[in-house]
């Protein structure tokens, strides 16, 4: 058995991706996880979740060695530079994306493979390596029969699906995996493909250097061409265009749905219980994705992503979830997988989200939100989606007053959250707006009088009078970041005094040393264990800090936040207080749409004030 701290930091993964499913890549050349054929789907390679039972797919040195790293400029393909005593090797890590050349979200076809591609060249002296391929089908439950094809081609076969591997140098099975070695001197390359298969039926005989190396220069113009579109040319390019072609990664393609993040229980607090699957869409996404893929340019993605919140929700609003599957399901069960140790022995491993039947208000308001981004910025909303958001609008007027599990998933019962009747207010608000601006029906008077009522509830009940301060909860002297996003939906002016005292409160109560924020404390959410600094709530900061006009400590801050990404410029969900290492899902999609709109925010500003951006 290995310990705890024989696991890679989660910041030592890079993301390779083909829009259906993504693969997390360790810089010991290692993929560690890896779900065929979707996101959600159950991991073939897993080993970030129990280093024993898990499997995994590695390609690196036999002897000692240093390794560096970079994605090719403007893509996800992922070059690992190995240094040995006696030479260096290349590993050029991808997924080949099966795309048509008219649109941008692109359909799955029948008959394409979901492959990993693998690349090792010697560029100096020479260099021995090793491939190792141990799947393990159903989060490492069932341990695959193997049978070799040719002396190149080995399969994997556990239950419902299987591996095909393919090795340029011949492969031998040892213990339930394929092990293929050699040495490869200046100029040489071996090539080590995984196709996930539904039987036995993979032509080989199509392989070779010439195919492999066109996927690779396939593989890398479609990610350029891509990147080409970003309009954003500001400081911190890097880090934008990087988390745009995260977001881009973490799509699935066929539905435009934009899964949280790729992973499930990497822990928010190392031996905690924490552990979430975060392999679906939240809709509270929406509104940020519709809005920061917008401003970069990707309108294909805003408007397949709004088309995919259409196509999920529509219904009964009363039956409105706060998050989907990839294809719209809504029945998200949790299991737990108790035969898994976790990452670094932190379990539960979870399986699905038991949150996803929580009653959430905000989902109300961030569902009119998405709308009236789209309206404004992508195209029209046509009348039987307004059928349907008058529905919704209908079920916030009945149901605002109504106590709601909040936005933060909590597992203690439900209370009256502030950032919750706000986003009631919210959906008023942008009713009113999308009345007044397409001349759609709605009855704008009562959606006013409505809405004013909430705003007057919240200044009276969430507005902690003794504290000066607003709090998570009516009633409660508690703070939470969650209204640190007052401001930013239009609620209440950052210098009111009453937001004014909030923000300072929570720069006081709610942050780390480094300045970085909790989401709240004190709080008995119904789990135990404390959590790390949630990034989402930290760049809220800066926004905040933004719109007081405190722009050198917002850029200290978001400077500061920039280096707890990992030096391929990916950002999980939370930050170690005492540590600084990443904590959570990763890469977290939040996280990079935050970078993404920090930035802009930044930049806007500095034109304001005359500022030369650096």
């Amino acid at each position: 058995m290995t310990t705890r701290n024989d696991y890679p930091e989660i910041s030592d993964y890079g993301i390779i991706g083909d829009m259906h499913s993504c693969a997390l890549v360790s810089s010991k050349g290692s993929v560690d996880w890896c779900c065929f054929p979707r996101f959600d789907s159950d991991a073939i390679f897993g080993r970030v979740l129990d280093w024993d039972k898990g499997g995994y797919f590695q390609i690196v040195p036999r002897n000692a060695h240093t390794a560096s790293r970079r994605y090719i400029p403007g893509t996800n393909v992922l070059e690992t530079t190995f240094t040995t005593a006696n030479g260096r090797a290349r590993l050029t890590d991808f997924m080949p994306v099966h795309h048509d050349e008219d649109a941008p979200i692109e359909p799955y076809k029948v008959g394409e493979s979901h492959q990993i591609m693998r690349i090792i060249e010697c560029i100096e002296g020479s260099v021995q390596m090793t491939l190792q391929c141990y799947p393990r089908f159903e989060y490492g439950s069932v341990v695959p029969y193997l049978h070799m094809e040719r002396p190149n081609i080995g399969f994997a076969h556990g239950g419902s699906g299987a591996i095909s591997l393919y090795c340029s140098v011949p492969l031998r099975m040892v213990d339930g995996g394929f092990v293929s070695e050699g040495t490869l001197r200046e100029g040489q390359k071996a090539f080590a493909i995984v196709t996930y298969e539904t039987r036995f039926s993979y032509d080989a005989r199509s392989l070779n250097s010439r195919t492999i190396e066109a996927s690779l220069a396939e593989a890398i113009a479609y990610w350029q061409d891509w990147s080409s579109i970003c309009t954003y040319d500001g400081p911190y390019k890097d880090y934008v265009l990087r988390s745009a072609l995260t977001l881009k990664a973490l799509t699935y393609a066929p539905s435009g749905g934009m899964v949280a993040a790729p992973t499930t229980s990497l822990p928010e607090l190392i031996g905690g219980e924490r552990n979430w699957d975060y392999r679906y869409t939240w809709i509270r996404d929406a509104s940020f994705a519709i809005y920061g893929l917008h401003i970069l340019g990707y309108q294909n993605e805003a408007r397949a992503f709004r088309n995919w919140i259409q196509w999920a929700t529509v219904g009964r609003a009363r039956d409105l979830h706060i998050m989907y599957g990839l294809g719209g399901e809504r029945r998200l069960t949790e299991v737990v997988l108790p035969e898994l140790s976790g990452y670094r022995d932190s379990p539960p491993v979870r399986i699905g989200n038991g949150a996803y039947n929580q009653f959430q208000l905000d989902a109300y308001g961030e569902v009119m939100d998405s709308a009236h981004l789209y309206r404004r910025f992508i195209g029209p909303i046509d009348m039987e989606y307004w059928s349907y958001l008058l529905r919704v609008v209908e079920f916030v007027l009945e149901n605002w007053r109504e106590p709601d599990e909040g936005v933060w998933e909590a597992r203690s019962g439900r209370q009256h959250n502030v950032f919750s009747k706000a986003w009631c207010w919210v959906a008023l608000d942008r009713a009113i707006k999308m009345v007044n601006a397409l001349d759609v029906p709605g009855d704008v008077e009562l959606w006013k009088s409505v809405r004013a009522e909430i705003r007057e509830q919240i200044l009276a009940n969430g507005f902690n009078e003794e504290r000066g301060v607003f709090v998570q909860s009516y009633g409660s002297d508690l703070l939470d970041a969650s209204n640190l996003m007052l401001p930013l939906i239009g609620f209440i002016e950052a210098d009111d005094p009453r937001m004014l005292a909030t923000i300072r409160a929570t720069q006081e109560e709610l942050t780390s040393e480094q300045g970085f924020v909790y989401r709240y404390r004190g709080f008995d959410d119904g789990l135990r264990g404390d959590e790390g600094t949630f990034n989402i709530c930290s760049f809220w900061l800066c926004d905040n800090l933004i719109l007081l006009g405190e722009l050198d400590e917002a850029i200290e801050l978001f400077e500061r936040l920039l280096e707890h990404t990992n030096d391929l410029c990916l950002m999980s969900e939370e930050i170690d207080p005492h540590t600084g290492a990443m904590l959570g899902n990763f890469p977290q999609a939040f996280s990079h749409l935050s970078i993404i709109n920090t930035a802009v925010q930044l930049q806007r500003a500095r034109r304001r004030l005359g500022r030369r951006e650096s």
